[in-house]
């Protein structure tokens, strides 16, 4: 497995602008800092009820207030920027990560480098292997949340289509579970949910992000979807080796 980019944070964002789509959520919110500390200048999008939760930012970014799927929003929030940085997240039933990530991709500059977060389930060839339990719980959940009109999982496999088919420089990072906690380092990573490096199904939340902020330098993500899981993790000390 490979690390996206240098092992040290530098300041490679210098003189660079990058947006942070869903910037107020708390994969969001580390997205901005670590795009901070490389140097970027941030314009971060989120719910006009959520802008408080940037306060601690101070003057260090552009807010722009709106749902991610607002084409407006969207569009003023991009423009020049060189980088974009979208949380895909399927609420309610009204394609919401759907609309986000078309948003994105109809108004992000020609050449900008656009990364998207969904979750293991999303596949791009086909060729992931997904084990029983894991299979059963993505069903479950998925019905009862969508009859529940609370996410549609569908939504995030549809948004992650319409990216993969795209003539973009994208990459759709697809996270294993989540956890807080202090960093561990940068995630490894496998082109396929299956491999023995993902087995321990668990990343930290704050280096997840980073690896979302590292992928905007890493020529080797583009167009890739790599599955992480966290670099301290056992399943990645006994397997971590070259992407699978």
């Amino acid at each position: 497995m490979e690390p996206a980019g240098a092992d040290a944070v530098g300041k490679s964002g210098a003189g660079r602008r990058v947006c942070v789509v869903g910037a107020s959520g708390k994969l969001g919110r580390h997205m901005v800092r670590h795009a901070l500390d490389r140097g970027y200048e941030v314009v971060g999008v989120c719910r006009e009820r959520s802008v408080d939760k940037l306060a601690g930012f101070g003057g260090r970014i552009t807010v722009i207030p709106g749902m991610t799927d607002d084409r407006e929003a969207i569009a003023r929030a991009v423009d020049g920027c060189d980088a974009v940085l979208t949380v895909l997240v399927p609420w309610g039933v009204n394609h919401y990560a759907t609309g986000t990530a078309q948003a994105v991709l109809d108004h992000a500059r020609p050449g900008a480098r656009l990364v998207f977060s969904c979750g293991w389930h999303i596949t791009r060839d086909g060729k992931d292997v997904y084990s029983r339990r894991f299979r059963l719980y993505a069903a479950v959940f998925g019905r009862l949340a969508k009859l529940a009109r609370v996410v549609d999982v569908d939504d995030q496999v549809e948004a992650c289509r319409r990216i993969f088919a795209s003539d973009t420089s994208w990459t759709v990072v697809r996270g294993s579970d989540l956890e807080e906690g202090e960093s561990q380092g940068l995630p490894v990573w496998s082109r396929h949910v299956g491999d023995p490096v993902l087995a321990s199904n668990l990343t930290r939340r704050v280096d997840y992000a980073r690896f979302m902020v590292e992928a905007v330098d890493d020529d080797a993500l583009v167009r890739e979807a790599p599955a992480i899981v966290g670099r301290l993790t056992p399943s990645a000390l006994a397997h971590a080796g070259g992407p699978a």
